[in-house]
């Protein structure tokens, strides 16, 4: 199992605690992200959105790619995945851009491409916001572009979104072919788009049957494309790690104490602007990415008995959150991550 986590670009995860001691400065995301690199963790993602969809969309928030460029120059170790939202970027300047930072983190950039679900945001920010399957069918075109200038030493496009005339792009990105491209979605337009152009699949939070029946799916899925299998399966969970059960589930019931505020502003567009497999009520949206959902909330044994549950299903990568997220993200690494490792042992022994 690998272990990655969400930067802290909202000031926290939680829609209601106001003050989660985790403030969204560069400099907090320097000391969480170096912090993790020594702690053991192999990834962080950073969201792209421009409004704040935790605090409330006035709220402070970071940028995710002048973030990401900032923090490949101050880390050795860790991969730096980063959201890219086609509805908001010209794809040869991402490309561009994605190249640049592949050289400053020496190959550790990848993204996750991302098609976008908050309407209101597009609006404020100019980005393209259409109907949903639109969405994908621009998503290709802009895979299509990244991928040609990436491999290509002039590439040319004539697509019904995007026309390149003769671009060259060098130098290419340290990853070859292309740096790691993950992607998440429910809907069977959008599975089928990430089949076809995708390296990875990410998923929202789930049950361990669930996340099952999606790695099953995207399985089939990737063959029917005609493509080698996917390099990962990642999922989103956010952790409570307490000494008893009881601690645990009291903090549970501190954190989903469901008020509706301004916090939940891209609720209805989240629910209604996509295809989601699973209904999400306003409990799930408490915590963000369905995070609750996995149940990685316990004794630290409890936990790492579920994390290898989601291994036996599939999983390799957990994308986790944590609030406040550098204390918590330490306990969870020296409680955690080696009781895992010596179970497997255990297991394997057996």
């Amino acid at each position: 199992m690998k272990y990655g986590f969400w930067l802290p670009i909202f000031g926290g995860w939680l829609r209601n605690v106001d003050n989660e001691n985790m403030p969204p400065t560069f400099d907090y995301a320097k000391n969480v992200i170096q912090s993790a690199e020594n702690w053991g963790f192999d990834t962080t993602l950073i969201a792209e959105l421009y409004l704040n969809d935790i605090k409330g969309p006035k709220q402070d928030s970071l940028e995710a790619w002048s973030t990401a460029a900032a923090l490949a120059a101050v880390t050795e170790k860790i991969e730096i995945m980063t959201a890219v939202r086609p509805g908001f970027h010209n794809p040869a300047v991402t490309a561009k851009m994605a190249a640049n930072i592949d050289h400053i983190s020496n190959g550790r950039f990848t993204l996750n491409v991302v098609s976008a679900w908050w309407e209101e945001e597009a609006k404020q920010y100019g980005g393209i916001f259409t109907e949903h399957d639109e969405r994908y069918n621009r998503t290709e075109e802009f895979i299509d572009v990244l991928k040609g200038l990436w491999t290509e030493d002039t590439f040319s496009y004539e697509g019904k979104y995007y026309s390149i005339k003769n671009a060259h792009l060098s130098p290419k990105p340290v990853q070859r072919p292309n740096p790691i491209l993950y992607a998440g979605g429910e809907s069977p337009r959008g599975k089928k788009a990430i089949a076809k152009q995708c390296d990875a699949y990410v998923m929202h939070g789930g049950t361990v049957e669930e996340v099952a029946v999606k790695i099953d799916d995207m399985k089939k899925q990737r063959e029917l494309a005609g493509n080698k299998p996917f390099r990962s399966f990642g999922m989103a969970a956010y952790v409570i790690c307490r000494d008893t059960e009881e601690e645990a589930q009291e903090e549970l019931a501190r954190i989903t104490d469901v008020k509706e505020t301004s916090a939940y502003a891209g609720y209805k567009d989240f629910v209604g602007k996509s295809q989601l497999e699973q209904q999400v009520k306003l409990y799930d949206y408490s915590v963000s990415n369905r995070g609750l959902r996995p149940n990685l909330i316990g004794t630290p044994d409890q936990i790492a008995e579920q994390i290898i549950a989601y291994e036996e299903a599939g999983v390799d990568l957990l994308l986790l959150q944590f609030s406040p997220q550098l204390e918590e993200m330490e306990l969870f690494s020296k409680k955690v991550m080696p009781l895992v490792t010596q179970k497997q042992k255990n297991k394997q022994l057996q």
